[in-house]
């Protein structure tokens, strides 16, 4: 056996691959069965293809939510972000801010910023104001531009206090707010010891008028 033999794709992997980029009927049984298959690989990638085919349904999307493997629930949070969701799986993302695994908290909090679900606004401030993982609280401020509800401002500009990329990820946050408060941390920042930061902030505000 070669050392390369456990990266190299199985028959079924390819035929998932495959699956994902044509319309053949007689894939869709093999599709939603590999949903289920014991190898977390394969749900990832019947997943992906199952989101294509647009074979997912509730129930569906619930199992990849639950599901034991990070990487499944990962997946399946990414690729929320880009469907209709109904109000119940907008429930399930929401219980993704509490998992266990930063990764899968990021993959919520992208979901829902993506989805601009203003029902885990104040969740989401949560997060971005202390997270022990620096991914999440990016991740939550981020999602709190895209929203760009007032009530997530506040901790928007707390985040100027926190690591470097996180306070640069803010000041682009900060492009969807408007109020003497955002224009008083934009002029702080003009002077942040992070040479990108004060780059941020000069593309932000370059062509306003002084």
């Amino acid at each position: 056996m070669s050392a390369d033999e456990p990266t190299l794709s199985s028959p079924s992997e390819e035929r998932l691959l495959r699956a994902g980029f044509r319309n053949e009927p007689s894939d869709d049984d093999f599709v939603v069965s590999s949903l289920d298959d014991v190898d977390a690989r394969t749900r990832v990638l019947a997943l992906r293809a199952a989101t294509r085919r647009q074979l997912m349904d509730v129930a569906r999307w619930t199992r990849a939510l639950d599901d034991v493997n990070v990487n499944v629930r990962r997946e399946a949070l990414a690729q929320l972000a880009y469907q209709d969701v109904s109000a119940e799986l907008f429930v399930e993302i929401r219980g993704a801010l509490n998992d266990d695994d930063p990764l899968v908290v990021d993959a919520a909090v992208f979901a829902l910023g993506e989805q601009h679900d203003l029902d885990a606004l104040s969740a989401i401030v949560v997060i971005a104001r202390g997270h022990e993982d620096a991914r999440c609280r990016e991740a939550a401020v981020a999602a709190l531009g895209a929203l760009g509800d007032d009530q997530g401002l506040e901790a928007v500009i707390a985040a100027l206090e926190d690591t470097a990329p996180i306070r640069r990820r803010a000041i682009v946050a900060l492009s969807n707010f408007e109020g003497p408060d955002v224009e008083a941390a934009l002029e702080k920042a003009k002077t942040d010891r992070d040479w990108q930061v004060r780059a941020a902030v000069d593309q932000l505000t370059k062509g306003e008028p002084d």
